[in-house]
């Protein structure tokens, strides 16, 4: 069986006009890196599981990227993280919300689904839950990065002074890292992870722990999604593509771009999402200015890439 890996740090990029070759060069070594720590796993062969939770730690430990030690701020001024994993095998998925302590929430959803009779858990019972299984613990100072507090203030200050939900960036809307994978022995697995949107709600829960709308895997296809949130969730989107593909027929990619390009725009949604198939293709479509993205198809292409 081939292998193949993809993987984004988030939809709703830089502008290319504010990329400097200096965080340009970061951001494609740590996409790089991703990608590598993934695929080792994948060559020696190891399952896809392990290979995307390990894709998705690597940009976890990553400040560039919103999720982990990246990840941005609510509207209190502290951060709460959501990720979620699913083995397509066995359509066995464990997903977190809230997360405040934790460093590395993929791997703390890994121990909800191997370790409890739940597919999520939440907010303080998380931290305590990861704590118990003697998952690394940091202080908030782990997870400030001045860029993410600045960010914060200038959407605070953008609220107060009457701006609308509907004029924020795509860089305030949008941010999380995810991977997809198909191993050797013919199994896909999807993981994601986020700090979620600058300046939401305290409380607020968005697509990425919600299994079939940010996050999803069964034995014909592996969806990561990247975006607006709520619109993911509205249609169910990674579910979408993988009901298009089993119901429909549909090959990968144009089941992901009626998905990306179609019921998403009609909700108003922007954002993309990565996916691959049973026979190793993949897909990494996005409906707005960049995906941070990285991928190795079923023929050995690798490919890393932030705009079109």
């Amino acid at each position: 069986m081939p292998i193949a890996l993809a993987l984004h740090g988030g939809a709703g990029t830089i502008r290319a006009a504010d990329l400097t070759p200096e965080l340009e060069a970061e951001l494609i070594a740590g996409l790089s890196a991703a990608l590598d720590s993934g695929l080792s796993i994948l060559h020696a062969g190891g399952a896809a599981l392990d290979a995307v939770q390990a894709s998705v730690i690597a940009l976890e430990d990553n400040p560039l990227f919103n999720a982990g030690r990246g990840a941005v701020f609510n509207d209190q001024g502290f951060i709460e993280m959501e990720a979620a994993i699913m083995d397509g095998t066995f359509r066995t998925a464990g997903s977190v919300t809230g997360v405040r302590r934790t460093r590395n929430p993929v791997q703390l959803a890994r121990l909800v689904m191997a370790h409890t009779p739940h597919v999520t858990l939440g907010f303080e019972a998380a931290d305590a839950f990861a704590a118990k299984m003697g998952l690394p613990q940091a202080a908030p100072e782990y997870f400030h990065t001045s860029k993410r507090w600045e960010a914060l203030q200038s959407e605070l200050a953008r609220l107060r002074a009457g701006g609308s939900d509907a004029e924020v960036s795509e860089q305030v809307k949008h941010g999380t890292v995810g991977a997809v994978a198909l191993d050797t022995a013919g199994r896909l697995a999807a993981a994601t992870s986020t700090g979620g949107r600058t300046a939401k709600m305290a409380g607020r829960i968005g697509d990425t722990p919600v299994i079939g709308a940010g996050t999803w895997a069964d034995d014909l296809v592996a969806v990561s999604g990247t975006g607006h949130g709520e619109s993911f969730i509205r249609c169910c989107a990674a579910h979408e593509v993988a009901s298009r593909v089993r119901y429909m027929g549909q090959p990968l990619g144009d089941a992901c771009d009626e998905v990306v390009y179609g019921q998403l725009l009609e909700l108003g949604g922007s954002g993309g999402l990565i996916a691959v198939d049973w026979e190793g293709h993949v897909a990494l479509p996005f409906n707005c200015e960049g995906m941070y993205r990285a991928a190795v198809d079923a023929n050995g292409e690798r490919m890393i890439a932030i705009y079109r």
